[in-house]
């Protein structure tokens, strides 16, 4: 993969030049990303390692928490490595290997939010016919479709990005390679590749975001004629899928649904949703799941047996 201009590599500025900072921000990213993998790889074994954990619900969970592994891994390693060395850089391969990376990941984490939301719609709103629109083979399908829907949206972006022409300092503002900070390197008028982008972003937050409110605007419309504790069942379920899409949902439209600019601030709202969503994600879904932390409870016994021989008493 080469460009016009034949840059061999970027130098990113990371979150901070100051060196103190750097050895602060060393220490709790790290801690962050050790939490963030440690959790969801958690979530993957207890869901395969479970019997009881088999409904499409725990199958998408599973797959969303191994995405949310791939997705801290493309950006957390290398800014936490950065920290500790005085020239940050990255190749021209590598920055377009992470761009890809961050679409990919990020993309496909919304299609299967949106998959969820639909599986939170038809046990809900279509109790009776759940398990035949749900079958195995559909979810495998739904999560499969979100895969090449991530992909076909991360490759639209890099073989865009990666055929123009850079020049000038090879800075960028950022931790990570991201579209509209290398759009600010292209030699020529990025107008129209920026609105390309924005398009192309924005399309894919948006549709996504309009479908996630209509399955719970049909959710709670289906619940208006059940009593109270119809709807606290209900809402219980959804209660944790909704956290994490406002918790992701956030930072990207406010990053991508907008004209191509540079912001201070942009920095901050990408540590948002590359690192710290991921790291909650696995808390909010076993803090508010009671399957979920008996499961966890029962492997850490099955653990416990194996290693130390020692048999932990049932919780009452």
């Amino acid at each position: 993969m080469e460009n016009a201009s034949s840059v061999k590599e970027f130098i990113l500025l990371s979150l901070s030049e100051n060196q103190g900072l750097q050895k602060i921000y060393f220490v709790m990213f790290l801690l962050f990303y050790v939490i963030t993998v440690g959790g969801n790889l958690l979530i993957v074994i207890t869901i395969f390692s479970s019997q009881h954990l088999k409904s499409p619900m725990y199958f998408f969970l599973c797959y969303l928490s191994f995405i949310d592994i791939c997705y801290s891994s493309t950006t957390a390693p290398k800014m936490i490595a950065d920290f500790l060395v005085e020239k940050k850089t990255i190749s021209f391969v590598g920055c377009m290997a992470q761009l890809f990376g961050v679409h990919f990941f990020g993309c496909t984490e919304i299609f299967l939010l949106v998959v969820m939301a639909y599986d939170r719609y038809a046990a809900i709103c279509r109790p009776l016919h759940y398990t035949t629109l749900m079958t195995r083979q559909v979810c495998g399908l739904l999560v499969i479709t979100s895969w090449v829907g991530g992909f076909l949206h991360s490759i639209v972006q890099v073989l865009l990005i990666s055929h123009l022409s850079f020049c000038g300092p090879p800075k960028i503002d950022h931790y990570f390679c991201d579209v509209y900070h290398l759009l600010q390197l292209i030699c020529t008028d990025t107008y129209t590749v920026g609105v390309v982008f924005v398009t192309v972003s924005g399309m894919v937050t948006l549709s996504s975001l309009l479908a996630l409110l209509a399955s719970y605007v049909a959710i709670l419309v289906s619940l208006r004629s059940q009593i109270s504790a119809g709807w606290h069942k209900a809402l219980s379920t959804c209660g944790s899928h909704i956290t994490v899409v406002v918790l992701f949902f956030g930072p990207c439209v406010f990053i991508y649904v907008r004209p191509s600019r540079s912001l201070s601030e942009d920095k901050v709202v990408a540590v948002l949703y590359t690192l710290i969503t991921p790291m909650l994600n696995p808390l909010i879904y076993t803090l508010r799941n009671a399957e979920v932390k008996n499961a966890m409870r029962k492997l850490w016994r099955k653990i416990t047996i194996l290693i130390l021989g020692v048999k932990i008493p049932d919780k009452q």
